[in-house]
């Protein structure tokens, strides 16, 4: 795609945005940023010598080309309303990025699970002698790192159902979904059948040279594959299967034609959960399509480390283990945590909420959780929720909860910060959140 003297107008002026104003600019084109948000000052824009604009989004945000949007802007957004009345052409920063990509993507998509697949995926070729890249909702935005990509290169990028809302040709060598369950439902008109349409666009341009992984064991998936082109490889923990990878016996086996072998022992992998044992099974597929040796695989996946804020070890104090779980933005990745642990836990909940149905934890709550402490904007909810078969208590902040998580813990116990909602309440980001939790935990010796 030749968009030299092309003006594009960026909106949102935040990494991905960026990212993509500085490509397009060394492509050649006109970029334009606009961010409702009031900031001050864009040192990086500034030194790009690339326009923006803040604390609104003009009439000049119109006078374009093209249009790339942050995932963080609302499809029903008065901006991008005005833009389709306009029939100006809007993407995502991904399908921007892809139009100049040589190499191979592998892009991974789901409701959980996808930093720690494409941390993992990353781990593994790069520790098997292939160059790939890290990109997407992970790290650095694709727009960064794509003009230094050779053909014979791949990148694993984490890519939301907000990017593929606005793809048009984007095409991975490799899709994966891992998983869907109800999640960002404040933004496809509480639907799951929408939420899913938009993560199974991930394979839409794929053709009978590129291949669809999938997890067998989710109701959405089995039947969610419309392309008839694309090569099917699915993954199971509960299925032997003659085509994909499967988990059986304590092992982690993959088939191709009928042909099956053991790759490498579940026990081979670093990282703690029955959830991540189907993460590598994802991996796992994309390494042997590759044609990675067993052995390479086996060895990186015993020195993968866990991916920072998912279910993250941060210290232990007086016999108390505390673990950063800020990633886990929805009801199913807490579901997940929970199952993760045998010890008592004292569970921090709560933030800004995406409509959340807690009965799916209800059973393990009662099971494993000696106390919760409420937090953010859906406090009462969970308060009100929980209260009458575990002892809850609302806190007016995530260090206070700490602090109070301290007092109640007794040597064994586990305080976990899994807040099952978005963070945009109280933190900027899960990762600020995150390392707030990580700091406050540093403050209690």
């Amino acid at each position: 795609m030749n968009i030299n003297g092309k003006h594009i107008t960026i909106i949102g002026a935040v990494r991905s945005g960026i990212a993509a104003a500085k490509l397009a600019k060394q492509l050649g084109a006109i970029p334009f940023v606009s961010d409702i948000s009031k900031i001050e000052k864009l040192e990086v824009l500034d030194n790009e010598n690339i326009k923006y604009e803040t604390g609104q989004h003009s009439a000049k945000v119109f006078d374009c080309d093209l249009i790339i949007t942050s995932p963080g802007v609302p499809s029903n957004s008065d901006v991008l309303v005005k833009a389709k009345e306009k029939n100006i052409k809007i993407i995502s920063e991904v399908e921007f990025a892809s139009l100049f990509c040589k190499g191979k993507i592998i892009s991974i998509t789901g409701t959980n699970g996808k930093t720690t697949v494409t941390a993992l995926m990353s781990h593994v070729l790069n520790n098997s002698g292939l160059k790939c890249y890290t990109a997407g909702n992970i790290g650095i935005a694709f727009s960064e790192i794509v003009l230094q990509m050779n053909e014979s290169d791949f990148v694993a990028l984490e890519t939301s159902s907000f990017q593929l809302d606005y793809i048009d040709t984007f095409k991975p060598a490799y899709s994966i979904i891992l998983n869907i369950t109800p999640d960002h439902l404040d933004r496809y008109n509480h639907s799951v059948q929408e939420y899913a349409a938009s993560k199974f666009r991930i394979f839409e341009n794929q053709t009978e040279n590129d291949f669809y992984i999938f997890n067998a064991d989710d109701k959405y998936l089995n039947t969610g594959c419309s392309n008839k082109l694309v090569n099917k490889f699915p993954f199971s923990m509960s299925q032997k299967l003659s085509s994909g990878s499967f988990y059986l016996e304590n092992n982690m086996n993959f088939s191709i034609g009928g042909n099956s072998e053991i790759v490498c022992g579940a026990d081979s992998l670093k990282i703690k959960g029955e959830h991540n044992i189907s993460n590598a099974l994802a991996v796992l597929t994309v390494a042997k399509l590759i044609k990675v040796d067993n052995l390479k695989i086996e060895k990186a996946f015993n020195s993968f480390e866990a991916v920072e804020h998912r279910i993250e070890f941060v210290k232990e104090i007086n016999g108390v283990q505390y673990f950063n779980d800020s990633k886990a933005t929805n009801v199913d990745a807490v579901w997940y945590a929970l199952k993760s642990f045998n010890e008592p836990l004292l569970l921090i909940l709560g933030g800004k909420d995406k409509g959340n149905d807690y009965n799916q934890i209800k059973d393990l709550v009662k099971e494993k959780v000696k106390k919760i402490y409420a937090i953010g904007s859906s406090a009462d909810k969970v308060y009100e929720f929980f209260k009458s078969f575990v002892d809850v208590e609302k806190k007016e902040s995530l260090e206070i909860s700490v602090e109070s998580a301290k007092i109640d813990a007794v040597e064994g116990d586990v305080v976990l910060l899994s807040p099952a909602c978005a963070s945009f309440d109280m933190f900027d980001n899960y990762e600020h959140r995150g390392k707030v939790f990580k700091e406050a935990v540093k403050n209690l010796i």
